[in-house]
């Protein structure tokens, strides 16, 4: 019984070795990828395109992806509210209104919101390449 625990003690101990092993070497094969394309793609002067350019322009934030995530999370969202709005029906009309109005305006508002800020962002920055040449 004793050497069952010891074993099953020393799976463990081997496990978390092994993780801890693989940690440092994920850590320092990050650290070298990273230092890699830092100076080979993202550099200021770099004139890449097909593939590399849309990879350097991806890793330096030249293109966003929030504008296409915000369009389909906002459908979908739009769409969860008024669906479930429908739960309300025959318990409290009111409420059910109340849901299915007031929830798509509230997120609609909130998206106006966060797209407001993006587009700022946007123009703050062509305004700064603007100012450049």
């Amino acid at each position: 019984m004793f050497e069952n625990e010891v074993g099953e003690y020393l799976h463990v101990v081997k496990s978390i070795d092994y993780g801890f092993i693989w940690a440092i070497i994920s850590v320092i094969l990050a650290l070298a990828g990273g230092i890699i394309i830092y100076f080979t793609l993202l550099r200021k002067n770099n004139k890449l395109s097909g593939v590399l350019g849309k990879i350097c322009d991806f890793l330096t934030f030249k293109t966003l992806l929030i504008k296409e995530i915000l369009k389909i999370s906002y459908v979908t969202i739009a769409l969860f509210i008024t669906l479930y709005s429908f739960c309300f029906i025959t318990k409290d009309i009111i409420y059910f209104f109340k849901f299915l109005i007031g929830g798509n305006i509230f997120l609609r508002l909130a998206y106006e919101l966060i797209v407001i800020i993006i587009k700022i962002n946007k123009n703050t920055t062509e305004i700064n390449e603007k100012i450049k040449k």
